[in-house]
């Protein structure tokens, strides 16, 4: 959000050639807690990102469900999993922003119908993924259909954001990733038994400081922006940020989906590829 289409295609270039492995995107119909603020439709800007890099895994953190039904999500996220040649993940939620659906008029579902809407989705992409004919009769999808057809290149992974239990229990059953959200992350070691194989990536989001000078400033715009974030939130150098990566990766923690608290400026993205990534791998 915030972003037009160009700089958020030159961010995504910089990022590949700075070292990042993939770039994700958000799902909303508004902006939230900037709902006036420009934003642009996920699935479409996923495929345009991907149709202008080269090696980076395009995603989302998260879909959400409730915004199309499974056959064309399922149909969408083949076609662009054959159009980026395998680069495409699926990151899928039951909907972070309920008022947002009921303002909207999506749905008025709580919580509980909302997840077990998520868990018929996730049954039907695997059902639609082989090729073969769906009879499915579900609370929510009634599908009898010849199936579609192409499959995917391999597999789609799949990932899933969780806290509660049955979100987690849905990860254990289908995720390639589970991520953490940035207010549970004290909960890691805890969570961590109930998702089966799936693995951990957590949100993060930091304030690069590039010398000691603008330590001040740097800390005090990421504390205005998002010092309600707590532990979500980190701010240091690049020998700060090595260390706190590297403790999260002893936790067990695979993938960092990183937040930069300046909107990801270029030299941001190229200083912490060159000294974080480069000092990480």
């Amino acid at each position: 959000m915030r972003l037009g289409i160009d700089a958020v295609v030159e961010r995504a270039v910089v990022a590949e050639r700075s070292g990042f492995t993939g770039i994700a995107f958000m799902d909303h119909l508004a902006p939230p807690m900037a709902e006036t603020q420009p934003m642009y439709e996920a699935m479409t800007l996923a495929t345009w990102v991907a149709a202008r890099t080269e090696r980076l895994i395009v995603s989302h953190l998260v879909l959400c469900n409730a915004l199309r039904h499974p056959a064309v999500l399922a149909r969408q996220a083949v076609t662009l999993d054959h159009a980026s040649g395998g680069r495409f993940e699926l990151g899928i939620g039951s909907g972070s922003v309920p008022d947002e659906l009921v303002t909207y008029g999506v749905t008025a579902d709580g919580p509980g119908a909302r997840v077990s809407r998520l868990g018929e989705t996730l049954e039907l992409f695997e059902r639609l993924w082989s090729g073969e004919p769906v009879q499915f009769d579900g609370e929510f999808f009634q599908l009898d259909c010849p199936g579609q057809v192409p499959v995917p290149l391999s597999e789609i992974p799949i990932v899933i954001g969780a806290g509660r239990p049955r979100m987690l229990a849905l990860v254990e059953r289908y995720a390639t990733w589970w991520n953490l959200q940035l207010d549970q992350l004290a909960r890691l070691e805890q969570l961590q038994p109930q998702v089966g194989d799936a693995r951990i990536s957590i949100q993060q989001m930091v304030a690069f400081v590039p010398d000691e000078a603008r330590r001040a400033e740097v800390e005090a715009t990421a504390a205005r922006r998002f010092g309600t974030m707590g532990g979500g939130l980190v701010a240091g150098s690049a020998a700060e940020l090595v260390e706190h990566f590297s403790a999260m990766h002893e936790r067990g923690v695979e993938r960092f989906y990183v937040w930069f608290a300046d909107f990801a400026a270029t030299e941001t993205l190229e200083a912490f590829g060159a000294e974080v990534i480069g000092a990480m791998t």
